[in-house]
Formats: C-alpha cells, structure tokens, sequence
C-alpha cells in the first residue's frame, strides 16, 4: 500500500478555493481521500475545483471567525461523507499592519482579525472536530498550516505571533489528545507561489530569493505534498511535529 494511500479517509479544509488549499485539495483527493473544503472569497475558483475533483469532493462558504456557524460546517462534512477523519486548518489572514503604522484602531484591528482566523478559527474547528472524531472511533490528524514566520517572527508582528500560536495549539493537541488516538502536525512554509504573495513577490522577488539558498521560491503542490503525507497512517508518529518547508532560509 502506497505511503500516501488515503482512500476511505474523509478531510475538511479550510480556505482552499485557491493557493496551498486548492493544491491540497487535489494531492489529498489523487491519494484517495474524500475532501470536502470551505472558501470565503473566490467562490468561483472553488465552485470549479470541485466539479474537477467530481464525486469525492464538496464545498461550502465559511467565514472561520464567526465560531456560531463552525458545528454546522462539520455537520455538512459528515452528512455528505459519513465521516471525518482529518483537519486542516489552512485558512489564514496576515494583512500588513508593521509596528511603525500610526493608527491605533487600524493597528488593534488587524491583530483581531488575525487571530481570530489564525489562531481562534484553528482551535474551535479543531475541537469540533476532535468531538466528531470521538464519535466515530478510530481517532483522527489535525494538520495546521503555519509558516514560517512563525519560527522566526515577522515585520507583521500579528501574523507572526498568531502562526506561533498555532504551532503551539499544534503541541497541545498532540501532547493532550494522543492517548485517543487524535494526533497533531503542522506545516511552516515560507515564500509560496500564490495569489496572495504575487503582490510582494512582484515588488521584491530578487532580494527574498537571494535570502533563500535554493534560490526560488516554494510552490503549493510541494506543500501539499507534506501535507498529505501527514494525513497518511504511516506519519502518526510524527505527532507534534512542525516541518519546515523554506528552503534552508530558516533552520531551527
């Protein structure tokens, strides 16, 4: 049986219409698994990524920092696949908001919404989905996507210090839920080809590739790959663990 074999395996992603979600999407579903995953924006791209991946894949709306909607969304998951048996939480919001801004509402603001998504949205799925995962027996992989940035802090110092949390909330369910056999990894990439770093890749590709020793930048399907590798039996003891995809330009 191939290392990646997910079939029979059910997994909900968050934020997936387009960039490492999307790509997630399509490596999870090649090994087998059925994904149902939500978008916020884009729903076109995501309304078309799901007749692509046909039969064993769904999608919904969902805005992660409204908490009161989260329940219904994991009952959606089940009612369509009778099962959930992995989260990922890739959904995400990092606008610029740098120590030197000069508006204190904007500045308050952005750490809000920030957290709300990285770190709050993260943790109550995770519990929902923890509590399905009890339910059904057999246990289950929580898989959060964070970033490197949270290794090594940022100039956006919400962004940086919500994906630290996120690590953390990582080592927490792994240290805490294991014993039920509900296991925990996280993902840390750096610079991705995707839409929403285009703009900063745009104005600054030279001097962040320079800083890379691979010298360009990641591509989503590489992180997918990892990802789906940690959904799959033969990662669970990786459980807590925080892999790195940057190449080389932060190594712990």
């Amino acid at each position: 049986m191939p290392d990646t074999d997910l079939a029979g395996r059910v997994v909900l992603i968050t934020g997936a219409a387009r960039g490492i979600g999307a790509a997630t999407a399509r490596s999870l579903h090649r090994a087998g698994a059925s994904v149902y995953f939500t978008y916020l924006s884009h729903a076109e791209s995501a309304t078309k990524l799901a007749r692509e991946l046909g039969e064993r894949a769904a999608c919904q709306y969902c805005d992660v920092t409204k908490p009161e909607t989260l329940p219904s969304l994991v009952e959606a998951c089940v009612a369509r696949f009778g099962r959930l048996d992995v989260l990922v939480n890739n959904a995400a919001a990092g606008a610029a908001n740098p120590f030197s801004s000069d508006d204190y509402s904007i500045w308050r603001e952005g750490w809000r919404r920030t957290f709300d998504v990285n770190v709050f949205g993260a943790a109550d799925l995770a519990w929902l989905a923890m509590h399905q995962m009890r339910r059904q027996g057999g246990g289950g992989t929580i898989i959060n996507v964070a970033s490197r940035a949270g290794q090594r802090g940022d100039s956006t110092g919400a962004y940086g210090a919500s994906k630290a949390a996120l690590i953390n909330l990582t080592k927490s369910i792994a240290r805490s839920c294991a014993q039920e056999g509900i296991v925990a990894m996280a993902v840390a990439p750096g610079y991705v080809e995707t839409e929403n770093v285009a703009p900063a890749l745009a104005q600054s590709r030279a001097q962040i590739e320079a800083e890379i020793p691979m010298r360009r930048i990641g591509d989503p399907d590489e992180v997918a790959a990892v990802i789906t590798f940690l959904a799959s039996k033969n990662a669970r003891y990786a459980n807590g663990a925080t892999v790195d995809l940057n190449g080389g330009s932060y190594v712990r």
